[in-house]
């Protein structure tokens, strides 16, 4: 494809970590990247990619950004909803207050820019749309319940999105990530709850000590980026793809299905240091 026919890419929380990577690396082959962050200012940044502002959780900014592309452009072509946060602790720790933060960044933020960019691309007649899920989507992981929770509610909107807007020429998928070095585990927040003593402390520091240790440990986020270049190229994505480890993909998929529950559970736990 050339350089010039390239489509017109937003990423979703690109000022760091996979969204980072994979807008630069669209950048490098030629794509024309618009990047966003809550806190950017509308200027190229380091990688060469356009970063511009976007805080997922305000409908109007989500809507400004958008149009911003629009006029420059002309045309959007692939959303990459790649930005989210997460908070550890129990769910008993869990306010209400923190688990609505959490579902508003990572499963309305999703809807929000899904539903501003779809009526452009039901114009167009073609677009493709990649929400960023997690191995945690399809697991409920103990002491990130509320991340595993906004993460199945991806799961089940982008089932439900790929085929409401098949006949408009809009591809959508899943991509599932494992875990990888980004700034994702720096940036995680204790519950407030969980910040002082409580019964489930001792099980909670070590299984928050096995998640960092895993994510430290993880893969290089350009195994996302060369994916989600692969999925701008097919002409008919699956429902789903996972990317990460071996292990952690094959007890997200095979072994989640083959193993009785409560071994699954038992061997999750195992892996966190708390059975």
């Amino acid at each position: 494809m050339e350089a010039r026919t390239k489509p017109v890419v937003l990423i979703t929380g690109a000022s760091s970590g996979i969204g980072k990577t994979c807008a630069e690396h669209l950048h490098a082959r030629g794509y024309r990247v618009y990047g966003t962050s809550r806190r950017a200012a509308a200027a190229p940044e380091s990688g060469g990619f356009r970063l511009i502002a976007m805080d997922v959780t305000s409908e109007e900014s989500v809507a400004q950004a958008i149009q911003l592309i629009l006029s420059r452009e002309g045309r959007l072509d692939v959303v990459f909803n790649n930005a989210g946060d997460g908070i550890a602790g129990s769910v008993e720790d869990t306010s209400i207050e923190e688990a609505r933060q959490q579902l508003d960044t990572n499963f309305f933020g999703v809807l929000r820019v899904c539903r501003a960019a779809l009526p452009v691309m039901r114009r167009q007649g073609a677009g493709l749309i990649l929400n960023v899920s997690s191995l945690g989507g399809l697991i409920g992981l103990p002491f990130q319940g509320l991340y595993s929770a906004s993460k199945f509610a991806v799961e089940g909107a982008t089932e439900a999105l790929r085929m409401e807007v098949r006949p408009f020429g809009v591809r959508v998928a899943l991509i599932e990530p494992g875990d990888f070095r980004t700034g994702f585990t720096a940036q995680r927040r204790k519950v407030r709850a969980a910040q002082g003593s409580n019964a489930y402390t001792a099980r909670f520091d070590k299984a928050l000590a096995t998640m960092e240790r895993d994510e430290n440990g993880g893969a290089d986020p350009i195994a996302v980026a060369r994916l989600l270049e692969r999925l701008i190229n097919t002409h008919s994505p699956r429902p789903r793809y996972k990317v990460g480890g071996f292990f952690q993909k094959l007890s997200a998929g095979p072994l989640r299905k083959i193993l009785p529950q409560k071994l699954f559970e038992y061997l999750l736990m195992g892996s966190y240091g708390i059975a």
